[in-house]
């Protein structure tokens, strides 16, 4: 059986725990490595179980920890090549046995779950969302997403549960304290989803079969998680 924690997500960090009965990964590290730690801890898990940290891109907000956690714990990091050159500078010092190179597109296999990356649009060098297959089921991840279109929702389709990404409403923004070019990168089409395509995804999903739905990546400024989840609701 496949469960999925999110220990933390948003702009501030994300970091998401995926796991079946024998098999603990990791999906990003963007925190402290010890405030992922006591969030492993809270759940009742442990860092010195995981087997993997997968970055989805190189953005500080899913890799801060990264470094300190595989250093302190050997822990293997998995990313692709150009992800890999992006952030390499910002880990710092990683065991050449620690660095994973995937190709976006082509599965690969930790333990019992079987990992599927998918391009996603978002201003990073080679950013990915993730497939995580395992018994015949299937969460996936989704997150930093500029707008959707037909490829990506095509790797959605057949989720058993999934993390997608409803990071703001739009008129929150456009009258939030935010300067205008921030504004711009945030609705452009390499930015992040906003709470009424979120609904329309999950609405076609949900008419696909998907039955679990975790909203994530919510903006502190220009949202609310009772907003995102009415906005979805009413989908």
């Amino acid at each position: 059986m496949l469960k999925l924690a999110s220990l933390y997500s948003g702009s501030s960090g994300n970091s998401i725990y995926i796991s079946s009965k024998s098999t603990h990964i990791l999906v990003d590290a963007g925190l402290s490595g010890k405030r992922i730690e006591k969030s492993m801890a809270s759940i009742g898990g442990s860092i010195k179980n995981i087997q993997a940290i997968l970055i989805s891109h190189e953005h500080m907000d899913h890799i801060l920890g990264a470094g300190v956690l595989s250093r302190r714990y050997g822990i293997p990091i998995y990313a692709n090549e150009k992800t890999w050159e992006a952030m390499r500078v910002s880990l710092k010092k990683i065991d050449p046995d620690c660095i994973r190179i995937f190709l976006t597109g082509q599965p690969f296999k930790i333990g019992d779950i079987e990992v599927n990356t998918f391009s996603t649009p978002h201003d990073a060098i080679e950013p990915v969302g993730f497939n995580f297959c395992c018994n015949k089921k299937k969460v996936t991840i989704a997150t930093d997403i500029g707008h959707i279109h037909k490829s990506l929702l095509n790797n959605l389709v057949g989720s058993d549960m999934i993390l997608l990404e409803s990071n703001h409403d739009i008129e929150m923004l456009k009258v939030g304290r935010y300067p205008w070019p921030l504004k711009q990168r945030i609705m452009s089409d390499k930015g992040h989803l906003c709470n009424d395509m979120a609904a329309k995804v999950v609405a076609y999903l949900a008419a696909n079969g998907t039955k679990k739905f975790l909203l994530g990546h919510l903006s502190k400024e220009n949202n609310f998680p009772e907003l995102a989840f009415q906005t979805v609701k009413n989908a």
